[in-house]
């Protein structure tokens, strides 16, 4: 199961491997945001899971664990290069030593990218391996959009340098996506997106722009896999014991009202011998044709869940509609059925 990644004419599994989780333990602004204790071992055996079960795309970023995330995704791949999709991304001031990240200025909106651009593309093509970057993505959510400009004119250079082939923004905001999103060489964006929350209007736009839309949180932090209880605890250094802009975790725990909703359409998301999270993964493929997942991965068996959704591909329109009268909201998909 295969989709192509917008204006970029890149294909693509239609189910990406999101690398946050693997970068292990890091800190930005004195707060932890990894997802605790990684095993490099498991998560290379996790790539190459993931190879061998038919996704070959693969989501990281420079911040993630500090670049750990990169080394261990750029020596997983090793002699494989041919063979995989990568997406990182730039906007951050990484330091490797300290596992700590930072902005390069004193806030989202007036920090400075592009002066750093060029520099920080050559750690990331040295931390992966490569000589050249598939998907480089803009990674600062509430960026002032005459500052994302200026890397704009960096992102563009790098593609005409051969440095990256295509390139977008991770941000949920439709007006910096929409200045941003103009150029030819821009053929993504990255939107939060899953079965519960996540803008229709970006994606709308990703349609009507042919952009794809990379999703993030696809399984809403681990919420939609039906593996987190009302009292499950998270571990030590794991962002969702602390995570407060993210819907589906209050106060370290799965959102009640989240979990009641997933019981409510359990069973349409699990017909056709689907697990939660491979229906969790169908419903966006249903959603619209633009989408790619990138649910995140510790495991070789989240891995092999994950790639194996593909098996089984979208819900049906039929089915997308239940969902949507079940939840008591409008028809999101007419527009794909």
């Amino acid at each position: 199961m295969k989709r192509i990644l917008g204006r970029s004419g890149i294909e693509v599994s239609a189910v990406g491997m999101g690398c946050w989780a693997i970068g292990g333990p890091w800190t930005m602004g004195g707060a932890d945001v990894g997802w605790g204790k990684v095993d490099d071992a498991e998560s290379t055996r996790a790539i190459h899971a993931a190879l061998e079960h038919g996704a070959n795309f693969f989501d990281t970023a420079a911040n993630y664990g500090a670049g750990h995330s990169e080394r261990i995704l750029g020596a997983a791949l090793k002699g494989k290069r041919d063979r995989v999709v990568i997406a990182t991304k730039v906007g951050h001031d990484v330091d490797e030593s300290a596992r700590n990240v930072g902005l390069y200025g004193t806030s989202e909106e007036d920090s400075d990218p592009a002066s750093h651009m060029r520099a920080d593309v050559e750690r990331s093509l040295s931390r992966l391996g490569t000589d050249y970057i598939d998907v480089y993505l803009l990674h600062i959510w509430g960026l002032s959009i005459e500052r994302a400009l200026q890397a704009r004119d960096v992102f563009e250079d790098l593609v005409k340098e051969g440095k990256i082939r295509t390139y977008g923004w991770s941000t949920d905001r439709p007006d910096a996506l929409a200045a941003f999103s103009t150029l030819p060489a821009c053929g993504v964006l990255e939107q939060e997106l899953n079965v519960f929350t996540g803008s229709a209007e970006i994606l709308a736009f990703a349609e009507r722009e042919n952009l794809a839309s990379i999703n993030r949180a696809p399984l809403g932090m681990g919420v939609l896999t039906g593996k987190i209880k009302p009292d499950t605890t998270f571990g030590e250094g794991d962002i969702r014991r602390t995570v407060e802009w993210f819907p589906g975790i209050k106060d370290g725990h799965a959102n009640q009202e989240w979990l009641d909703s997933l019981a409510s359409i359990r069973e349409i998301l699990t017909s056709g011998g689907r697990t939660l999270a491979q229906g969790a993964l169908a419903w966006l493929w249903g959603r619209s044709p633009n989408t790619v997942p990138i649910p995140g991965f510790r495991t070789v068996a989240q891995v092999v869940e994950n790639a194996k959704a593909m098996e089984f591909g979208p819900l049906t329109p039929e089915q997308m509609r239940e969902i949507d009268r079940i939840l008591g909201r409008p028809n999101l998909t007419a527009a794909a059925s």
